[in-house]
């Protein structure tokens, strides 16, 4: 990857993000993903012969994103580097939300919310909207901006798509419950090394973005969740913003407790979700520049 085509790629991000028309490369893994695992559960037994049917799934999908990277043609590794981003599709979902609850219209906030959310939507009041805004743009400030930008520089597009393959497989089948429990478990644990580094990036950008507001409660609160990432930038944008997160979620009906947050903040409200919408498009631009100018400089020499 040079720098020319990641700021290529950067500026089509910005300026179409991510549109319906375009054969997005998340929507064959998710394809894939689906496909393999109606195939692969004809064949498990128990909890051993799943856990070897999810990880040779993962493996496979992985390695047709890193295959789908490997041409060298600039027009195709622009193309693939864009699909990689997801910043103006996040900023955009997110600021819709945002808009809908600056007017007092909780019924289009919670719709619009469930665009980008897997929890349950429909019983939320403001403050819990707001929480759900501020925790999603925190945790995909990681996997739509950071961690992409990370393994583009690290091992260009063959490593990036390889990581949207691992993103899109924990997505769909990393879950603990049944019947994920083993079919998913080596997904899961793929996707938590591949966003290691990157989610403590992200918590150290969001903390710089809030001008150094936040480390002490990211240092004290970030290995709280169950998640050993995204506790990393929800605890860096709670204590930038002073709000509490975590808490009970709802996921079909089923309630999911997690640890608080920065307990000590105040609830989460619409204006917090603007700062937070406003500190995830710095990250974004620190981001993006710093990966750019680390290309151009690795070139030189």
């Amino acid at each position: 990857m040079t720098a020319s085509r990641l700021a290529a790629a950067c500026a089509l991000d910005l300026l179409l993000g991510d549109p319906e028309w375009f054969p997005h490369p998340v929507r064959g893994f998710g394809y894939l993903t689906s496909a393999g695992e109606r195939s692969l559960r004809r064949f498990t037994r128990g909890p051993g012969s799943e856990f070897l049917a999810g990880a040779g799934l993962t493996v496979a999908v992985a390695s047709a994103g890193w295959v789908m990277g490997r041409p060298k043609s600039v027009v195709w590794q622009v193309l693939l580097a864009w699909t990689a981003l997801a910043i103006r599709s996040l900023l955009t979902e997110a600021h819709a939300v945002i808009r809908a609850l600056e007017a007092d219209d909780l019924d289009l906030a919670r719709l619009r919310l469930a665009r980008i959310v897997g929890r349950d939507t429909a019983h939320l009041d403001e403050s819990e909207i707001s929480r759900a805004v501020i925790e999603t743009l925190a945790e995909s400030a990681c996997d739509g901006i950071v961690a992409p930008l990370f393994w583009l520089v690290a091992g260009g597009v063959p490593c990036a798509m390889a990581y949207k393959a691992i993103n899109t497989l924990d997505s769909m089948i990393g879950h603990p419950e049944p019947p994920y429990r083993y079919f998913g478990r080596f997904a899961a644990r793929a996707d938590d090394a591949a966003n290691f580094i990157p989610a403590r990036l992200t918590a150290a950008g969001i903390v710089v973005a809030a001008k150094l507001r936040g480390g002490k409660i990211w240092l004290r609160d970030g290995n709280k969740h169950a998640s050993p990432n995204a506790g990393q930038s929800e605890a860096a944008m709670g204590g930038a913003l002073g709000v509490r997160l975590g808490g009970a979620n709802t996921y079909d009906g089923v309630r999911h407790d997690s640890p608080l947050l920065n307990p000590e903040g105040h609830p989460a409200s619409a204006r917090d979700t603007r700062r937070a919408l406003t500190l995830v498009a710095v990250v974004s631009g620190i981001a993006c520049g710093i990966a750019i100018l680390f290309l151009a400089g690795r070139r030189r020499r």
